[in-house]
This record gives structure tokens, sequence and C-alpha cells, in this order.
């Protein structure tokens, strides 16, 4: 199946899309029974914990964590929204930092402001997309963020998705007075599969298609640890308590380059390997040998394929036994935990 489609359908009984390219599984959005991130709740702080710079708060949904202490109170009423999803046995994480998410349009309360995407680089796109917001936006008390997605969007979309989320907003920030609440819930597989998959696609959406169209073979095999790579290596994806571990072999590549090739393909193919499996938190490279003078080059193919992940990652370096070490936003819930 060549091209790019849009899947939607159910696994499992849990609501899921995914994102095909050109026949192979590029992404894929599945969510459990963990409070959806984006939720946003009408909290109340409970107790500071100063070692951790933070306080738990009480929700609907069960305890939560925010790390800010200075300014808070024990009893004090707040609006926070839900970050990611929680390790098991753990606080939900959350944030004051409320975004208001859609297709087109980002409310930022507190951020005030009107600032377009950089990808948009054409200035007379950038003035039309400024026109149309300035046209709905006029008296808004909070910021918003234009999309790349717009670009070339049709106007009256654009305006309703700007009005949309800044209503909402709006909303929400009315209702900071009365007791523990859930205000909006976070936006499911197929709801973000609109918001985030942008580019033009096919969209399928009769039940069986995940059957019919290969994804379900491709879930197999991303339940599984190996993870083939090109030029014959493969890789190791194991999750622990501590860590996710990843080890790169050469297969059977015996070449001097061997090392070399296999930590390239291996930068270059980690991002959607992890994506996938929804695996997050500190990742651990054990890297095929190669000599230290690489080291740059494999830094380089990473940074590369991080730029374009949707997930945030941040690179922390080399250990002094020569692992490269990650930390990956806990974004999605890991693949395993849902499809057991």
């Amino acid at each position: 199946m060549k091209g790019r489609s849009i899947i939607l359908d159910h696994v499992q009984g849990h609501e899921a899309a995914a994102l095909m390219v050109d026949g192979k599984l590029e992404d894929f959005l599945i969510d459990g029974d963990a409070p959806l991130p984006g939720t946003i709740y009408r909290a109340r702080a409970d107790r500071a914990v100063k070692g951790q710079g933070g306080m738990f708060l009480t929700t609907p949904d069960g305890p939560a964590f925010l790390r800010q202490v200075k300014g808070l109170a024990p009893g004090q009423m707040l609006l926070v929204q839900v970050t990611g999803y929680a390790e098991e046995g753990k606080a939900i994480p959350v944030t004051q930092k409320l975004l208001f998410k859609s297709r087109y349009a980002i409310a930022t309360p507190g951020a005030p402001g009107l600032n377009i995407s950089r990808a948009i680089r054409n200035e007379e796109e950038r003035d039309r997309l400024l026109e149309i917001a300035h046209g709905v936006l006029e008296g808004a008390g909070h910021g918003m963020i234009l999309r790349s997605a717009c670009a070339g969007a049709d106007a009256d979309e654009v305006a309703e998705d700007i009005a949309a989320m800044s209503d909402l907003a709006a909303q929400i920030l009315s209702e900071s007075e009365g007791d523990i609440e859930v205000l909006t819930e976070g936006d499911g597989p197929h709801l973000r599969a609109w918001r985030e998959w942008s580019e033009p696609a096919e969209v399928l959406r009769e039940e069986g298609d995940f059957e019919h169209h290969g994804v379900l073979d491709a879930l197999d095999a991303a339940l599984s640890i190996r993870a083939p790579l090109p030029g014959g290596g493969f890789l190791f994806i194991e999750p622990t308590r501590a860590m996710i571990c990843v080890d790169v072999n050469t297969g059977s590549d015996t070449s001097l380059a061997a090392g070399l090739k296999a930590n390239i393909a291996c930068a270059k193919a980690l991002p959607r390997a992890l994506r996938l499996r929804g695996f997050a938190g500190q990742v651990v490279i054990d890297l095929a040998p190669m000599p230290k003078k690489d080291r740059s080059t494999f830094e380089s193919a990473l940074r590369a394929a991080l730029r374009v992940d949707s997930e945030e990652t941040t690179m922390l370096g080399w250990t002094n036994l020569g692992h490269f070490e990650l930390q990956r936003k806990r974004g999605r819930v890991p693949l395993a935990e849902v499809l057991s």
C-alpha cells in the first residue's frame, strides 16, 4: 500500500489510530485506562514534598504530582493539566501551564501574543494567517499559536478552530472555583490522529481495517524486543523498572565499519521503535563498538532523527562506559500494557 494512510479502528476494545507510510507502520496511538494527556482538573493542593521540588494534589482520578511548591499552600484549589502517563504506582504528572490544542491552533493562557509556526516561512501566508487570527481574537485575554497545519488551509476552517480553542480556554479558566472536578478530558486516539497527523493522507475507518492493511502484524512486531536494522543489524529494546535498555548488534556484517554503520542505522530507527512501543523515561543505548572519533557522527544522526519525532526527547550524552543516554517524555502508554 503506497502513500500515507490513517487507519481508525479498535484493538482489544481500545480505540486506536495507525499511520501507515508506504505500507510501513510509522506511528500508532492507543490509550488504556489511565487519564489522557491534556485532561484538565480543578485539583486541591495536598502536601508539599520539598525534597522532590513539588506538591501532591488530589484529583477525581487519584493523586497527582505538580513540580512546583512556591506560592502554593495545602487546601488551595488550582487548575492543572495532565502532561503524560505515570509509571505504575506513581502519581499523575500535571502542570499549571494549560494548553488547548487543536489541528490548527493552540491557545496559551498565561502566555500572551500571537505566534505562527516557524515551519511556515512564506511571508504572504504568514500575513494571511495573522489577518485571520486577529479577526477572531480581538479582545481575547490569552495567547495563540498557529500550527504548521495552517499553511494553505481553508480560512474558515482555521478561523473556526482558533475560535473554538479561544472559547474553550475562556470557559475552563472561568471554572477555577469549586470542588475537585474533571473540567475537560484529553483527546482520544482518533481525535489526536486528526490533530497531529495533518499531512494529506487517505483515511480508512471501517471495522477490521487494522487487519486488512497489516497493522496487526506490525503491532506483533512492535511487541517483540528485537527490531531489525537496514544492513543486517538489529536492536534489542528491553524495558526494566528503572530504564529502557537498547543493545545494538551488527548482525552478519563483519566489515571494519560494521559498528559505525549499525550505530547510524540505530540512530535513524530508534525514535520510531520507541514511539511504536510507547517507551519513555530514561533510555540507555549500548552501541556497537566504534572509534571515539565517530561519536559525533552518531550524535548528528540521532539529533536529526529526534528533531522530526513527535515525542520530546533530550540527548544527555555519553557515560564512562561508553553508553549513550536519553531522557524521553512519557507521552504515551506502553503498548505492552494495553495489548497484553
